[in-house]
Formats: structure tokens, sequence, C-alpha cells
């Protein structure tokens, strides 16, 4: 398939919203795969500083 324009490119044959829907899920389930098992790792090893620190000042 050739596309002569960055419109028609955009519109792919007319399934554009379903191509560019598809792309745009596929990446935000990507960037939650990779944000949230840094957040709870940052949240883990904050909840373990805080538990030595219970665990040093009895």
């Amino acid at each position: 398939m050739t596309f002569h324009s960055i419109s028609e490119f955009l519109a792919m044959g007319h399934h554009g919203p379903y191509v560019w829907s598809a792309y745009g899920i596929t990446a935000l389930v990507l960037i939650i795969n990779i944000v949230m098992p840094r957040l709870a790792h940052r949240r883990y090893l904050q909840s373990e500083a805080r538990r030595l620190r219970r665990e040093m000042n009895p």
C-alpha cells in the first residue's frame, strides 16, 4: 500500500481511527508496564527504609 500524502497515511484507507487507536492503546499499555513496577519498587524501598528506621530506634 502506497500513500501519496500525509493525510492519506493518517487516514489509512479510511481505517485510520481504528489503526491509530490500536497504536495508542498499545503505547499506553507499554508505558503502564514500565511505570507501574518502578513506582511499586520505589514504594517498597521507602517502606523498607521506614521499617529499618523504626527497628533502629526502639
